[in-house]
């Protein structure tokens, strides 16, 4: 529920990700718990994953594993750009601007999917840069459902749009591949270097000549 990171000009400095953060064996309040909704949930997550997987194998610069955040309770992926970014004005809350910064110190393209809550009320697929390049609201997603939803300034693809779909699995990666694009080609990415065809299990990727 918290940890330290080192200023360099505070030190180390406690962080904390929620409001009231309380240890988990020191928690006793009651908690709702929806055993049938916790399993869909579940099940939605490993139908994605391989999804965000595959995205994945088609860049060989920085790239984050496919990986959980538990504050927000997202699934995302980020590809970096390998250039440092401008310093974060912070102020997400129960986020230390000291975190922030530190996450966005150099240019990303990220992904994920959120069940709801906060920002949306449904669940949906993401996808953002920092920093956001001149334009990036205005470049048409794909596939049809997706958005640009200017309060969040992320794009946005309802779930049930793609849960509904006769291809689910090549719905969600065409949103994935067309946000990414839009991010590195107004962003001036390196994309003939930091790119590769999408990896295929068991055999090797070719890979841009040095």
């Amino acid at each position: 529920m918290k940890a330290a990171v080192y200023d360099e000009f505070q030190g180390p400095i406690e962080i904390r990700e929620v409001p009231d953060p309380v240890p988990f064996r020191q928690d006793r309040r009651p908690r709702p718990y929806d055993a049938d909704a916790v399993a869909r949930f579940f099940q939605a997550l490993v139908a994605m994953v391989p999804v965000f997987q595959r995205f994945r194998t088609g860049f060989i610069g920085k790239v984050s594993p496919v990986h959980l955040f538990w504050g927000s309770f997202d699934l995302a992926v980020t590809r970096f750009s390998g250039r440092r970014a401008p310093l974060h004005p912070g102020g997400i809350p129960a986020l230390p601007d000291a975190v922030t910064r530190e996450a966005y110190s150099h240019e990303v393209s990220s992904a994920g999917f959120w069940p709801g809550g906060g920002g949306t009320d449904f669940p949906a697929f993401y996808s953002y840069a920092y920093p956001a390049p001149k334009g990036f609201g205005d470049a048409p997603p794909g596939p049809e459902g997706a958005y640009f939803d200017r309060k969040l300034g992320e794009f946005l693809l309802p779930y049930d749009a793609v849960r509904r779909q006769a291809d689910p699995e090549a719905t969600l990666l065409a949103f994935l591949e067309s946000t990414y694009r839009a991010a590195a080609d107004l962003g001036s990415w390196d994309r003939a270097a930091l790119e590769a065809p999408i990896g295929e299990k068991l055999r090797p990727r070719p890979l841009p000549p040095l």
